[in-house]
């Protein structure tokens, strides 16, 4: 039976390690394989699911060594942000293993674990206690995060839920990368933001990179993945088309991607002269009753 993903502190080998990964969900119901429904079904799966089935990803294996900061290419719905889920432990593959060998800092969903009830302070403490983080050390570094993430001090004491949804990922932003942890999995959370704050999350991830940290990135700016990444995974239709270079799993994704816009168009073309052929004819056949009619 396939296992949540394993995480091991203090030992050698590959700092993430993925054997025959899959995962299985349903066309209409994503079935529930997150920690919070294991902890509710226990083993069982949902008895309410319906509809088919179907592998968003399937027998998928990599290694990733400390240090390599690895971008994952490829279309929407291919799978990439399913298997940082996987590697985070959010959900529980179907097939194969993934171990973790050291903490992992989450940038996925930034805003997930805030309460809208709590106060920016209160939700500080709150999701820096849940990730770890002691007591102390947020008393330490709570002006730099409120400062990072630029929360004007009137805000600093009101309930999340009138913040905007750009103060909340600020602020996710500003306490997940406190973390000390040595690997990082960011999904998409550099395309937020105006262009100072942009700038900030790049310096950040810059140091944390150059502390021999871990980052596994997803992301569609062909710009952040060449900056930040030595190496890429492209996922393709649900399984590891290539595991490369960065410039080399792009140029294959972006070849792909013309090939189907290129093949798009042609079918569109066809069917649009099959459209105006069968629309002549039509004209015709009217014409030709037209004729024999006045004949008559």
């Amino acid at each position: 039976m396939a296992q949540p993903a394993t995480y091991i502190t203090d030992a050698e080998g590959p700092v993430i390690e993925a054997k025959g990964l899959g995962v299985k969900f349903a066309v209409n119901r994503r079935r529930k394989r997150s920690l919070r429904e294991m902890f509710i079904h226990g083993n069982k799966r949902d008895p309410n699911a319906e509809g088919d089935e179907f592998w968003p990803l399937r027998d998928v294996s990599f290694e990733i060594a400390k240090g390599d900061c690895v971008g994952i290419v490829g279309k929407n719905g291919t799978g990439k942000s399913t298997l940082l889920k996987l590697i985070a432990g959010v959900l529980i593959p179907d097939e194969g293993e993934v171990c973790v060998r050291g903490k992992v800092a989450p940038l996925l969903e930034l805003r997930a674990g805030f309460n809208d009830n709590l106060t920016g302070r209160e939700n500080v403490y709150l999701v820096g206690s849940l990730h770890g983080m002691p007591e102390k050390q947020i008393d330490e570094r709570f002006d730099e995060i409120i400062d990072f993430a630029e929360i004007k001090p009137r805000f600093v004491d009101t309930p999340v839920r009138h913040y905007s949804s750009g103060m909340k990922v600020r602020l996710g932003f500003a306490l997940i990368s406190q973390l000390e942890h040595p690997i990082m999995l960011v999904d998409e959370v550099l395309a937020v933001g105006d262009k100072a704050f942009k700038r900030k999350c790049y310096e950040a991830i810059g140091r944390m990179l150059a502390n021999q940290r871990t980052m596994v990135l997803v992301s569609h700016s062909e710009k952040d993945l060449r900056r930040f990444c030595n190496r890429g995974l492209y996922v393709k239709e649900g399984g590891l088309a290539l595991d490369t270079d960065v410039d080399t799993a792009l140029t294959a994704y972006n070849e792909d991607t013309q090939a189907e816009v290129a093949e798009r168009k042609k079918r569109e073309a066809a069917k649009k002269k099959r459209a105006e052929e069968a629309k002549k004819k039509q004209a015709e056949k009217q014409t030709g009753e037209g004729d024999g009619g006045a004949a008559a």
